[in-house]
């Protein structure tokens, strides 16, 4: 039997087929509605799924740089910002971690710092976020504050190519320091709340980061008290050699898209090999494979509805595209277990089918099978992947005797 693994579960809008919005079982009014994610995070959490990741972008178009994307009118349209709604859906929910997306380039450091910071406490340790490095050029005219950067993959296909993706990954991986440096800025007993002496907190345990990098300075401490896991978990999505290294030095867990279960292997040492040269967190890089599911009854009422998809609007991914039976989605999680990551992350094609067949019929054969890693009660959703709840670096050192 191959180690049990975690299952995850990726949240966009109607889905993540983008005529998913068409289909006769989408809510297409409701896609604002908090009760609608509401409804969506407690399928999730019910289901034991480990996490959820929220999609978010900021432009209409998204992350696409097709020349048309602000424009066009067959696409959804509009969203509510991840953080945010993460916060909304931490007391609504019980396990669930809860992980925005959140984009490097434009939101200032110790802003998404103190927001993840916040959505830890309001979730009791559940908090966690995927860091997107760059943006879009219709992201930077929202913002007007940058003129240059990425304008999308080079010819080559290669980040390493592209000076502007190198920036961005340089950039991002500053981000990710100072998140981590202003969680640290607390340390656990900061905060004394001594009524007698009028005491409410040893200033003396509060520190100023002093970061200085090549894209942004930051001196002071966070304004939000150390959370309940330390530090929040970060996130990112890899698909090549640039994107490897930066979640290998930077992340707590990355999300990867092979091709099948025989590609894993290579994927796995490209991710070792890079954390050989540049990890220095105390801790494993926990690998998730994402797959993008569709599931019918049979695998013809699964194939019929993806053409019908694609005929409405074609799909372009570099995920693993599954349409068929939930015992189809079960084979393929078993391959991956088998190939040795950590975890899965299913993208639901269709909101809310998709994620209700993983909730009723794949989430239950997955486990009977024995794949999956039971839940263990630990509270925050870094211990429940088997990682350290890091002590803050700046904690004054015990002096022995």
């Amino acid at each position: 039997m191959p180690d049990r693994i975690h299952l995850a579960v990726a949240l966009d809008g109607a889905g993540w087929h983008p005529a998913a919005w068409r289909e006769t079982t989408a809510r297409p009014t409701e896609l604002t509605s908090p009760a609608y994610w509401r409804a969506l995070a407690r399928t999730a959490d019910g289901a034991g799924l480990l996490l959820a990741t929220i999609e978010d972008a900021l432009s209409l178009g998204g992350r696409s740089v097709e020349p048309d994307a602000e424009t066009r009118r067959d696409r959804v349209r509009g969203r509510l910002d991840a953080v945010l709604l993460a916060s909304f859906l931490a007391p609504v929910t019980r396990r669930l971690g809860l992980v925005p997306t959140a984009t490097t380039a434009h939101p200032e450091p110790f802003h998404l710092a103190t927001g993840l910071q916040t959505l830890d406490h309001a979730s009791r340790g559940r908090a966690g976020a995927r860091l997107v490095a760059g943006s879009t050029p219709s992201e930077r005219a929202n913002f007007g504050r940058r003129v240059d950067g990425p304008t999308g993959l080079p010819a080559s296909g290669r980040v390493e190519d592209d000076p502007a993706l190198l920036a961005a990954f340089r950039e991002a991986g500053e981000v990710a320091d100072v998140i981590r440096r202003l969680a640290d800025s607390w340390e656990d007993d900061a905060i004394v709340r001594d009524l007698e002496s009028g005491k409410f907190l040893d200033r003396d345990r509060v520190h100023k980061i002093a970061f200085e990098g090549e894209f942004f300075s930051i001196t002071g401490a966070s304004i939000v008290p150390r959370s309940p896991q330390g530090q929040p978990l970060l996130t990112a999505l890899a698909h090549q050699t640039v994107p490897y290294r930066f979640a290998a030095e930077h992340a707590d867990l990355v999300f990867v898209t092979p091709a099948d279960a025989a590609e894993v292997d290579g994927i796995l040492s490209e991710l070792a090999d890079a954390a050989d040269s540049a990890r220095t967190l105390d801790a494993p890089l926990r690998v998730f494979a994402d797959l993008l599911v569709l599931i019918e009854d049979t695998r013809t009422a699964a194939a019929q509805v993806w053409n019908r998809l694609q005929e409405r609007a074609a799909l372009t991914t570099d995920a693993r595209v599954v349409a068929g039976t939930a015992d189809d989605v079960v084979d393929e999680i078993r391959a991956l277990a088998e190939a040795g990551v950590d975890g899965v992350r299913l993208r639901p094609a269709r909101l809310p089918a998709d994620l209700d067949a993983i909730a009723d019929r794949v989430v239950p054969r997955a486990a009977a099978a024995g794949i999956l890693l039971p839940d263990d009660g630990a509270p925050t959703l870094r211990e429940r992947l088997g990682l350290p709840r890091l002590a803050s670096r700046y904690a004054r050192q015990e002096v022995g005797a």
